[in-house]
């Protein structure tokens, strides 16, 4: 890894008053250029460990570096090495997109001839050229987060954390900003550390995923490698007369153990040997005389991983570690 460029975490904790661990010991590393997905329900510690990593809050015990850097110890570097974009888009509804860019750089020591350069560059990257010159106040929800995003890339950072940063957009809005931080990762090498609730959005984006419950990461690997160590790819059918389910499921019982269908009236088999068993399956129905209405093969998805590494799914509503002291939040950032 290039540490200059990835993350490393030891042995974090976060420990909140009263003993409450929103984050209990946790290991992991990111690659340069490599787009970590980060899931948990509410509670699992998945934000605070964001805002370890952003030096918001210093960890308990534990070490993490960030960009090479120290986060209890060398906070200002990490802070000029990232950019962040949080669940809450902090915008000035009275400031136009041009004006937003323009503060943000002045903010970041860019040299007065080259904000307005980068600052049209990147709006134009998030497609708000043609709202540049509007108030923030008449931007929609997904213009908004694009903009936030326009305004965490302006100094070029060489890590972005993204913490859930397409929450409440649109489908179209949704897809703009995943296109944009896939592209950063593949064309400048961006390392981005992205929690989501979204577990198509991890899937399509990340090159690995890290899952977080209780303050402790219980899985961690590529999607695929995930899916494939808890679930199996499910066959499920509808038989053209309803009299032939019995038939279809001694038909289909050699190859696998009966689930509950997605669908009423179907049956539905998780299937020993994967998808390779399928042309067999076909065979066993023609055997058999059963006459198929429908028939579908559906992969195993994170939700799945998901479900069988915690219990529960993602939205699980566990209650938020309490917010820091302010007095301690102002050290964090001293």
């Amino acid at each position: 890894m290039t540490e200059e460029r990835g993350i490393d975490v030891q042995g974090l904790v976060r420990e909140f008053k009263g003993g409450v661990r929103a984050v209990d010991g946790i290991d992991l590393r990111v690659a340069a250029g490599e787009i970590y997905g980060f899931l948990g329900p509410n509670g699992a510690g998945k934000s605070t460990t964001v805002k370890v990593l952003t030096t918001l809050l210093p960890p308990t015990t534990g070490r993490a570096t960030v960009a090479g850097y120290d986060v209890a110890k060398q906070g200002a570097k990490v802070r000029a090495a990232i950019g962040v974009a949080l669940q809450d888009v902090a915008l000035d509804p009275m400031l136009t997109g041009s004006e937003h860019m323009r503060l943000q750089g002045g903010l970041q020591g860019i040299p007065r001839a080259e904000r307005g350069r980068r600052g049209d560059e990147l709006l134009e990257r998030v497609g708000l050229s043609d709202a540049a010159d509007r108030k923030a106040s008449t931007y929609s929800g997904g213009m908004k987060r694009r903009l936030d995003l326009a305004l965490a890339l302006l100094h070029k950072p060489r890590i972005l954390f993204l913490d859930e940063p397409t929450t409440g957009l649109d489908v179209q809005s949704r897809t703009a900003l995943w296109e944009e931080v896939a592209r950063l990762a593949r064309e400048e090498g961006t390392t981005v550390f992205l929690t989501t609730q979204y577990l198509e959005e991890a899937d399509v984006l990340a090159n690995r995923v890290g899952i977080i419950d209780r303050g402790t990461i219980v899985a961690e690997g590529t999607p695929a490698a995930l899916k494939a160590q808890v679930a199996k790819p499910t066959v499920e059918l509808v038989p053209r007369d309803g009299g032939e389910c019995a038939a279809a499921s001694a038909a289909l019982a050699p190859f696998g153990e009966a689930v509950a269908p997605r669908t009423a009236g179907s049956i539905a088999v998780r299937l020993d040997s994967g998808a390779d068993q399928l042309a067999d399956i076909v065979r066993a129905l023609d055997q058999a005389n059963v006459a198929v209405m429908n028939l579908a093969l559906h992969e195993p998805t994170l939700d799945d991983v998901f479900l069988a590494k915690t219990g529960r799914s993602l939205e699980g509503a566990a209650q938020e570690a309490p917010p820091e002291p302010a007095a301690e939040r102002e050290r964090a950032l001293a």
